[in-house]
């Protein structure tokens, strides 16, 4: 299934933009036309911790036009073994804060929305409705529930990853396609886990960083309108093996969250 681009316009890009993005741009898939969707892109953020950090240093890097973080948690010391957008210093401060910092150190292209706070219910959908794109790198269920619903309402497509020991999952729902599934048709919300399974289990540091960054990726593809996106494919990463395994999934005709929006 080829990804389609997002709703965000072209913006030109002046000559420096062009010399530091030109490896994009030598891309046949990107070139300057892929480069100015990114630059007038604006992706949303959740989680500012192991999958967020090294997601949105690669979209920032990029040069999205504008990243806004949501995340309602400080940095703590057990953090920093695998959460690369802070640093020492960067304990007791808010995660979104710090990790501005790092992210506008890397890249003053980027415009930068740094939000303190755990979004639910209207302000949720008010955050979606602004973004082209919207990476799901929190760490509980109900807050991937909640993001899932509010991305079908609004038809934004959604991009999730989660990490914990040595396991990773990543895969993509783009609500714009037609019998495209969503998050509740591959996870039910009955018997879940709760919150903080790094906490709980532990998890292997380069894992993080390994599904963040493929998050990313899947963002570009979809701003871009290139490649293939993981929809309807949910992809599974044992890391002690350094092997991938691909599982493809449906809509189920009696989701309660997007059965009844096709």
């Amino acid at each position: 299934m080829t990804a389609c681009p997002t709703r965000s316009a072209q913006l030109d890009l002046d000559d420096t933009q062009l010399l530091r993005y030109s490896r994009h741009i030598l891309l046949d898939e990107i070139g300057i036309e892929g480069q100015q969707r990114i630059a007038a892109s604006h992706v949303l953020v959740i989680g500012a911790g192991g999958l967020g950090c090294p997601a949105a240093l690669y979209l920032t890097a990029a040069g999205v036009g504008t990243l806004t973080l949501v995340d309602d948690d400080v940095v703590e010391l057990t953090n920093l073994q695998r959460q690369i957008a802070h640093q020492q210093a960067s304990i007791g401060r808010p995660k979104v804060a710090s990790a501005a910092a790092t992210l506008a150190a890397l890249n003053p292209d980027t415009t930068l929305q740094a939000l303190q706070e755990r979004a639910s219910g209207e302000r949720l959908h008010e955050l979606i409705a602004a973004a082209d794109v919207v990476l799901d790198c929190s760490d509980n269920f109900a807050t991937r529930h909640a993001v899932n619903r509010a991305c079908v309402a609004l038809k934004t497509p959604l991009v999730s990853g989660a990490a914990v020991r040595f396991d990773g999952q990543l895969t993509t729902f783009d609500p714009r396609q037609p019998d495209a599934p969503c998050y509740h048709c591959l996870f039910g919300e009955e018997g879940e886990a709760g919150d903080g399974p790094c906490a709980t289990f532990g998890v292997f540091a380069p894992l993080v960083g390994i599904i963040g960054t493929a998050q990313a990726a899947e963002a570009l593809k979809l701003i871009i309108g290139t490649g293939e996106a993981l929809v309807g494919r949910l992809q599974l990463l044992d890391v002690r093996s350094m092997q991938w395994r691909e599982l493809r999934y449906r809509r189920d005709p009696h989701c309660p969250v997007c059965s009844a929006t096709g």
